[in-house]
């Protein structure tokens, strides 16, 4: 019985995760082709293993070479962390506060804060990022509030640009900052910042040397969590950052979909993926101390 529960999520991952990488793997050593679908593999299954040993050999990973070659993808690979490291430092900016608001609230309000910060999942995420087009265009609704309080009198320019992207990335992803920071300060004993403040700390003293430490944990899980899908965005930046707005997942959009190069989209999410690992890997590995512990 332990081993058929072990087996499950071993399961789960071959079959959502280890498969699929592999046949995307395979379209990235192929050739491009003006067919359905628009690829040419240089193995098929059908040729048996003597035809693979032979493929192996050529190997010559041509659609990753291209990508080293061309600024483009690169660049995007650079813009993409950059953006994803920005943008995760302000949801972490935004997110704490709310998050230590919400342990430091009296018992019976929480369940109602916690509610208020996951009620947006019940709505559509492209509905939401659709909103807010109509909220920092040239005639929305910030640029109408900030010229009726008589603090600019010609609209910011805002939309399609990457304060823009920042701004719809920290508000979608900013529940997955405050649950973690929550889950952490909310196990806080409150009897260590008394024994802080007795011993002669301000309380600002004592939040830097308690809370904001034992906190650490649920920083670093919200951060990878921000962190992580925010790399890979494509409708945040599509809708919110225009064409101005460098990220791998819209290059990888127009490789699969406007240029319809597979073995070239599928080189640059196979290079995605490698880059993801590390992020992933440390994030499991924290999780699993948090654990050890706990325990």
């Amino acid at each position: 019985m332990k081993r058929l529960l072990i087996a499950v999520p071993y399961f789960w991952l071959l079959a959502l995760f280890l498969v699929p990488f592999l046949i995307v793997f395979k379209i990235s050593l192929s050739d491009v082709a003006l067919a359905r679908p628009p690829y040419f593999p240089q193995w098929q299954f059908e040729e048996g293993w003597s035809a693979l040993t032979d493929y192996l050999r050529a190997l010559d990973f041509e659609n990753f070479w291209f990508l080293s070659t061309d600024d483009l993808y690169w660049k995007a690979y650079l813009s993409s962390l950059r953006i994803a490291v920005v943008a995760t430092f302000f949801t972490l900016l935004v997110g704490f506060p709310i998050a230590y608001g919400m342990a430091r609230a009296p018992l019976e309000w929480r369940p109602t804060l916690m509610m208020l910060v996951i009620l947006p999942f019940w709505t559509s995420f492209l509905i939401r990022v659709y909103a807010w087009i109509g909220i920092l265009s040239g005639e929305g609704y910030l640029n109408q509030f900030l010229m009726w309080l008589g603090v600019i009198q010609d609209p910011l320019i805002i939309l399609n640009t990457n304060v823009a992207v920042y701004i719809g990335i920290v508000y979608t992803y900013l529940p997955f900052m405050i649950l973690p920071i929550y889950s952490a300060l909310e196990k806080l004993d409150e009897s260590l910042l008394e024994a802080a403040e007795d011993l002669g700390c301000s309380r600002f003293t004592a939040f830097w040397l308690v809370t904001f430490p034992l906190s650490k944990q649920g920083i670093i899980a919200g951060c990878f969590l921000v962190f992580i899908p925010t790399i890979g965005e494509f409708v945040i930046p599509s809708l919110l950052g225009g064409s101005s707005t460098l990220m791998i997942g819209k290059v990888l959009w127009e490789e699969f979909f406007n240029n319809r190069d597979w073995p070239v989209a599928s080189a640059v999410a196979v290079v995605l993926l490698l880059i993801l690992i590390i992020p992933i890997i440390l994030f499991q590995r924290n999780e699993q101390k948090n654990r050890e512990a706990e325990g």
